[in-house]
């Protein structure tokens, strides 16, 4: 025999507790078996068709042990941006007219390096690092100096160029 609804269905079901008819917990009884002991929750309506996912707490990472036994030596120090100074005629005439050293410098070094490298090596203030690549692949570098010093005074002392 079927029942079509929910309701007859669980007072048939119900229908064998012995409880009188009318007490309070027979009523609570039929009152949770029409309505569930569950309560329903409320659909939360989706107004985006995108969803974003909450950001998470991401920890920084704590490694049992490091990847690298040996951190690799800088690739770039001081003697390796620096390669030499030129002093062919014209690195000559800029020494003398512009207050400006020629070096020839490695390939991968910026300006930075390169004015920092000067500092480290030859304790050289410049003012601006001008580079150029060369024909021959090379960079070359014109460090030009501050005021107060002279280029030719450090070619001489420092380089020993003149």
């Amino acid at each position: 025999m079927a029942v079509g609804n929910k309701k007859e269905r669980l007072l048939m079901r119900f229908s064998h507790v012995a409880a009188p008819k009318g007490s309070k917990q027979a009523n609570a009884a039929a009152k949770a078996a029409l309505k569930g002991t569950h309560s329903q929750k409320q659909r939360k309506v989706r107004l985006s068709t995108t969803f974003h996912q909450p950001k998470t707490l991401s920890l920084a990472r704590n490694p049992k042990f490091p990847r690298k036994s040996i951190p690799h030596l800088p690739r770039l120090d001081e003697h390796k941006i620096v390669k030499h100074p030129l002093n062919t005629e014209s690195a000559m005439k800029k020494m003398e007219e512009n207050n400006t050293l020629v070096f020839i410098v490695d390939i991968k070094a910026n300006k930075a390096q390169i004015k920092g490298a000067l500092k480290k090596l030859y304790d050289i203030d410049t003012v601006k690092i001008n580079t150029l690549i060369r024909p021959d692949g090379t960079k070359k570098a014109y460090a030009r100096l501050t005021p107060d010093v002279d280029a030719l005074d450090i070619a001489a002392n420092k380089l020993s160029l003149v």
